[in-house]
């Protein structure tokens, strides 16, 4: 059993066991110990931090989508009384259109109409001289003297009452 103590390596494991004895003596394994149950609740504290946060951005990500269906909402109703109002407004300037073109018919209706009583005029007037030129040439021609002239005045102011 002497050459037992003689070998190099009973030596180290009797050192061994002396050095985690001591360790044991002094407490160590109380400060692992204690060094690995704060280890295990920082890391706890991140994981809840971390979930905090997970937990923070899922309901700022709905929020936002909140906002963002809300404002799709918005701009759809937007456009759509935009096409409204632009719908409208086609109506409005179509029948603009064709109150602007039906007074301009109507101005020119009456144009037309001024037109021809001013023709009808002028050709009553025309006929209404060559009838009192015929008539003045009729009656010097046959009647004479100051019978004659009260005829042709009298005439003359008879077709001129008549035509005009």
């Amino acid at each position: 059993m002497a050459e037992f103590f003689l070998e190099g390596e009973t030596w180290v494991a009797i050192a061994f066991v002396l050095f985690i004895a001591g360790l044991g003596y002094i407490g160590v394994h109380k400060m692992l110990a204690k060094s690995l149950d704060d280890r295990a609740a920082r890391i706890q504290a991140e994981l809840d931090e971390a979930r905090k946060l997970k937990e923070e951005a899922a309901a700022v990500l709905a929020e936002y989508q909140r906002k963002r269906a809300a404002a799709e909402s918005e701009a759809q109703s937007i456009v759509a009384g935009a096409k409204e109002d632009a719908a409208r407004m086609a109506v409005e300037a179509k029948a603009k259109i064709e109150e602007f073109v039906a007074r301009r018919t109507k101005m020119a209706e009456v144009k037309i109409a001024q037109a021809e009583a001013q023709a009808a005029a002028d050709v009553r007037a025309a006929a209404a001289e060559a009838a009192i030129s015929a008539a003045e040439r009729i009656l010097s021609t046959e009647a004479k003297g100051a019978l004659a002239g009260e005829l042709i005045s009298r005439g003359i102011e008879d077709v001129r009452k008549k035509l005009n």
